[in-house]
C-alpha cells in the first residue's frame, strides 16, 4: 500500500521529502505554498531544482498538493470568488512547475446561494481553470469528499458527480475520498460491511476508477455530526475495523493513502499510525 502523510514546507518545498522519509512515507501529501494566504512567491530555479532531485534521492511518490483552506470557488462574494480562482490558478502552476500529479479541493461553500448554484459555479470556474492551463503536464484536480459542514459542499456522492459531470476535460477531474469525512456526513465505514457498501455506492455513482487519493483520517466527532475533527488512527469514532478494509483492498494498492491527523514538531504520531496501519495488514 501507499502511505504517507501530509509534510510541512517549512524551509523549502523540497524538505516535505526529508520529513517523509524520516517518517516512513512512501507518498506525501504538502501544500504549495502557504495555505493561509493568497499570493506566494514564485517558486526559483533553485528551489524546483531542489524539489526534483530530493524526489529522486528519496523515491517518494507520487506527491499530492492541497489547495489553501481560503480558496472558495463558489462564493458569492465577487471580489472573494476572483481571488479563489487567481490563487487556484497560482496553485495548479507550481504544481505543474514541480511535477505534482494531483491537486486535492474542498470543493467549496456556497454561503445560502443554494448547493445547485454553488456545484454549477465550482464547474464552471473549474473549467475556465482547465483552459488555462492547457499546456502538457497538467495536474489532475481531486474534488474532496467532506463532512458537510455549514454550506459546505461534496458531503454526498452526487455532489463530486454533479461538478464532474459538468467539467469538460474529464482527464483532468477526480476524487479524493476522506475516511473523517464521509462518516461525519452519513457514510457507516465503522464495519468492514459498512465500507463495502459505502464504496460500492461510490462505485455506482462516480466510479472507483475515479477514485485517486485516499485521506486516512480517523474523527473525533460522530457519525452525521457534520463536523470536520480529526482524530489519531484507532483513536476516533471511526475505528480499527474499517483502516483494516481498506489496508487489505488490493486494488486500492496504488492509490496515494495520506494521513492528516493532528500532529507535533517532530511527526511522532505520524510515525506511529503509519506502523499501526501497516500492521493491520495481512
Amino acid at each position: 500500500m501507499l502511505l504517507g502523510a501530509h509534510m510541512s514546507i517549512a524551509g523549502g518545498v523540497d524538505r516535505a521529502f526529508d520529513h517523509g522519509e524520516r517518517v516512513g512515507c512512501d507518498t506525501i501529501q504538502i501544500f504549495t505554498k502557504s495555505s493561509n494566504q493568497w499570493n506566494a512567491k514564485p517558486l526559483s530555479d533553485e528551489e524546483i531544482n531542489q524539489f526534483k532531485l530530493k524526489q529522486e534521492k528519496t523515491g517518494i511518490a507520487p506527491v499530492v498538493a492541497h489547495d489553501s483552506y481560503l480558496i472558495n470557488l463558489c462564493s458569492p462574494d465577487e471580489e472573494n470568488q476572483k481571488k479563489s480562482i487567481n490563487a487556484f490558478q497560482i496553485e495548479m502552476e507550481r504544481c505543474r512547475i514541480l511535477g505534482i500529479p494531483y491537486l486535492v479541493m474542498h470543493p467549496g461553500s456556497h454561503l445560502g446561494q443554494g448547493e445547485e448554484w454553488g456545484l454549477e459555479t465550482i464547474a464552471s470556474n473549474l473549467n475556465d481553470l482547465i483552459k488555462k492551463d492547457s499546456a502538457p503536464g497538467g495536474v489532475m484536480i481531486l474534488l474532496e469528499s467532506t463532512a458537510g459542514q455549514g454550506t459546505n459542499l461534496g458531503y454526498k456522492f452526487e455532489h463530486l458527480k454533479t461538478i464532474m459531470d459538468l467539467i469538460e476535460t474529464k482527464d483532468r477531474i477526480g476524487v479524493c475520498v476522506d475516511t473523517a469525512h464521509i462518516l461525519a456526513a452519513g457514510y457507516d465505514i465503522r464495519t468492514s460491511e459498512g465500507f463495502e457498501n459505502v464504496l460500492s455506492e461510490f462505485d455506482s455513482v462516480i466510479g472507483l476508477d475515479n477514485l485517486k487519493a485516499i485521506h486516512l483520517n480517523d474523527s473525533k466527532k460522530e457519525y452525521e455530526s457534520r463536523v470536520d475533527r480529526h482524530e489519531q488512527i484507532g483513536k476516533g469514532f471511526v475505528g480499527l475495523e474499517a483502516f483494516r478494509y481498506l489496508m487489505n483492498r488490493k486494488d486500492f494498492s496504488r492509490i496515494p493513502m495520506l494521513l492528516e491527523t493532528p500532529k507535533d514538531k517532530d511527526n511522532t504520531e505520524d510515525i506511529e499510525n503509519l506502523k499501526l496501519l501497516r500492521s493491520l495488514i495481512h
